[in-house]
């Protein structure tokens, strides 16, 4: 197989790949395009190059579009599952940041309260809200409010899926300085037990959603799974085997994928529906 990657830190050790820098591609196309048409996959683009790459060319795309699409921020993940797994989820808010919509979610919610930033990952931009002057700070900082109810919980799981298969699950431990669980917040990772039904609904959520590379946030009360979020890219803090073990299991997904899958675009030489490419007229 011929790979092109467009990150070359997170493609490491696969065999075969050529590396473009992807601004270079959006500035020369047609020096790379041999390499484009002759690739059969495409691999971590930036998600600005999505489009164009999904449907001008016949190369399959990894992570998925999907993963892409729904992983671009909470908002997108969370409307997403609202309609597939609406009791997975923690009670969630989305709405404008007016003085009208922050005063009314104020009256409506019992504090302690999450906010969080639409797109951020690592735990940056999600605040506890105790008291009105966290809940004003929280106003200035976004543009979009994200707000959903605090769950009574001192750690979550993290559950790493590449290809069809969970790589890695582990919980993450409360950090004694916030109330963060991520690592790079101060956060721990411990290897006990991992409730076999967190993953079997992280299997099936990705799988529902076409999701192929992405670390699942996901939060237990009791024995019932939420999901809180997921990350189509993600750091390998705690994952056995680090990149290594990501490595192969993106090798091991790409390999089993025959030329008789479901094609990316509409231009796949695999699609019957394909159209026609006409002469450029001059």
């Amino acid at each position: 197989m011929r790979f092109i990657s467009f990150n070359l830190f997170r493609t490491l050790g696969l065999p075969d790949v050529s590396y473009i820098k992807p601004e270079e591609y959006q500035k020369h196309p047609h020096r790379f395009q041999g390499q484009i048409d002759e690739a059969d996959w495409l691999l971590f683009p930036e998600y600005w190059q999505l489009n164009g790459l999904e449907y001008g060319s016949s190369a399959r795309i990894f992570p998925s579009p999907a993963s892409y699409r729904i992983g671009h921020d909470k908002i997108e993940i969370t409307r997403a599952c609202q309609l597939l797994v609406p009791n997975n989820l923690p009670t969630t808010w989305i709405t404008k940041n007016s003085p009208e919509e922050a005063e009314r979610l104020w009256q409506l919610l019992d504090t302690p309260f999450v906010a969080k930033e639409a797109k951020s990952s690592q735990g940056v931009g999600v605040w506890l809200i105790e008291n009105r002057q966290d809940w004003q700070h929280y106003l200035t900082q976004v543009d979009r409010l994200y707000v959903q109810e605090y769950l009574p919980i001192d750690r979550d799981l993290r559950i790493v899926v590449v290809g069809e298969e969970v790589i890695a699950a582990y919980w993450r431990l409360q950090s004694d300085r916030s109330f963060h669980t991520n690592v790079s917040r101060g956060g721990e990772v411990s290897y006990d037990a991992v409730p076999a039904v967190a993953i079997e609904f992280v299997l099936s959520l990705a799988k529902r959603l076409g999701v192929n590379h992405a670390g699942f946030d996901v939060a237990m009360v009791g024995d019932h799974p939420y999901l809180l979020e997921f990350n189509r890219l993600f750091g390998n803090q705690g994952i056995p085997g680090g990149g290594k073990a990501i490595t192969e299991a993106i090798l091991r997904y790409l390999s089993q994928q025959g030329d008789d899958d479901k094609p990316n675009s509409p231009n796949s030489p695999n699609n019957p529906n394909r159209p026609r490419r006409l002469p450029i007229a001059v």
